[in-house]
């Protein structure tokens, strides 16, 4: 559509929109997190990226942002996975210790880890700040 209508006004932001879209964003907000990460001027990340275990290639944790090159990982914590996803019978304490269960495992692979929420989103300069501050070449 938007090749048949190139001079329309609103057809070059719509099609930076397009080129910036992608269907691994699982939730608005890591949506709004990479628009976020991208306006701060970083590194455009790996989403949903899986991470291996160095010594067993093992299967530690899938994370919501990689930036592996730079061995660090990014997780937007909205409030679903602390509610509405719980199985039945399961409890939200049960969920928050798994959580960092597995965020251990991924700083034992050496990783940096770096949280956000909503709230952050509005500013996201302090988290901008901690991610570079983890950020390591490899």
């Amino acid at each position: 559509m938007l090749d048949a209508v190139p001079r329309r006004p609103g057809t070059r932001s719509a099609r930076r929109v397009i080129d910036f879209s992608n269907g691994l964003s699982e939730s608005v907000g890591e949506s709004r997190s990479r628009l976020a990460i991208a306006a701060a001027g970083l590194a455009m990340p790996v989403l949903q990226w899986e991470v291996r275990g160095s010594a067993t290639w093992a299967l530690v944790g899938r994370v919501d942002f990689g930036w592996p090159e730079l061995r660090t990982v990014g997780e937007f914590d909205g409030l679903v996975k602390y509610g509405r996803t719980l199985h039945p019978g399961q409890d939200v304490a049960e969920v928050l210790v798994a959580e960092k269960v597995r965020e251990d495992a991924l700083r034992d692979e050496d990783l940096g880890v770096v949280r956000w929420i909503w709230s952050d989103l509005a500013n996201f300069g302090a988290t901008a700040r901690r991610l570079r501050s983890r950020f390591r070449p490899t």
